[in-house]
């Protein structure tokens, strides 16, 4: 497989307006997607709402995006869970249903590092695939400092990526490839962020970010200005879309409702359900998105 790298988009998990899992929107964000023209595909990450979902609503969102999107760019498939034989399941799941990669974070609240490097140990152990370590620590509650996040790269075979999202980015990427032992394996750094310093970590080194910013087409333009030289060029189209990656990140007010009302206001989504409990968007904040899409000239 090609190494992922680009815009790795995170998808999103449309629901009707009764709150269940609406296939249909799947394949239609799967064709807004591929028309972006992202490098790959993310699924049950946090923007994900992968915590709310059963078991079975996760196999059928896996099963969803895989097969709308056909093989045409990697599927990455997020498999945290609070125990590692539950991780391991999902992973094997993942592998089995044709994913090109899982991403697993800590389990929450283990603040034991060696308990979580022997977690990576067992999941990784556990598939052929490569692993995307997610270091999220606002929602795990583990906090994984770059030395123990290049430790994990270096001593798990398979543990081929990170995924960050602890701020500043940038840092943490600089000092990530200062500590990753160079060889054979295929290595990867991915932003995160909701897409805040995509500019900035490109010039760190990153290959590219998983995040779910609902215009990706933007940082596919981005990425490809800066893959082609024309790093002015990068950082101005990326800078004059900003605002709207910036309003987007409110995450008290609720991220994956605002990028749900983008992929409503877009057509790609009947209804921007976010399941409970999530903090309704009020009237003012919707007039807000509305006239900053408008005044960007976006579609929607």
């Amino acid at each position: 497989m090609e190494p992922l790298h680009g815009v790795c988009t995170i998808a999103l998990t449309p629901f009707t307006e009764n709150g269940d899992v609406d296939e249909e929107g799947i394949a239609s964000l799967s064709s807004l997607y591929l028309e972006a023209g992202v490098h790959g595909v993310t699924v049950l990450g946090i923007m994900g709402e992968a915590h709310k979902l059963s078991d079975a609503e996760r196999t059928t969102v896996m099963q969803g995006y895989l097969r709308s999107v056909e093989g045409s760019v990697p599927v990455v498939v997020g498999c945290s869970a609070p125990a590692t034989r539950l991780a391991i399941e999902r992973a094997r799941e993942a592998e089995a249903a044709g994913a090109a990669a899982v991403m697993v974070a800590p389990p929450n609240n283990v603040r034991n590092l060696d308990l979580v490097l022997e977690h990576y140990r067992r999941v990784a152990g556990s598939v052929s695939l490569p692993v995307v370590v997610q270091d999220e620590p606002v929602n795990t509650g583990v906090t994984m400092p770059a030395p123990f996040v290049a430790r994990v790269v270096n001593e798990v075979e398979n543990c081929r990526y990170v995924k960050l999202e602890e701020a500043p980015t940038t840092i943490k990427i600089s000092s990530l490839l200062d500590k990753i032992e160079d060889g054979e394996k295929k290595r990867g750094i991915f932003g995160g962020l909701g897409g805040m310093y995509f500019y900035e970590e490109l010039r760190r080194g990153a290959v590219g970010i998983m995040t779910g910013f609902a215009y990706s087409e933007v940082l596919v333009r981005v990425y490809k200005l800066f893959a082609d030289g024309k790093e002015d060029d990068a950082r101005d189209h990326f800078y004059r879309y900003l605002p709207l990656i910036r309003f987007e990140a409110q995450l008290g007010v609720g991220g994956v409702g605002i990028r749900k009302e983008v992929f409503k206001l877009r057509g790609a989504v009947s209804s921007s359900h976010v399941r409970f409990p999530a903090p309704p968007l009020d009237a003012e904040t919707l007039k807000e998105l509305r006239e900053l899409v408008s005044l960007l000239g976006l579609p929607g």
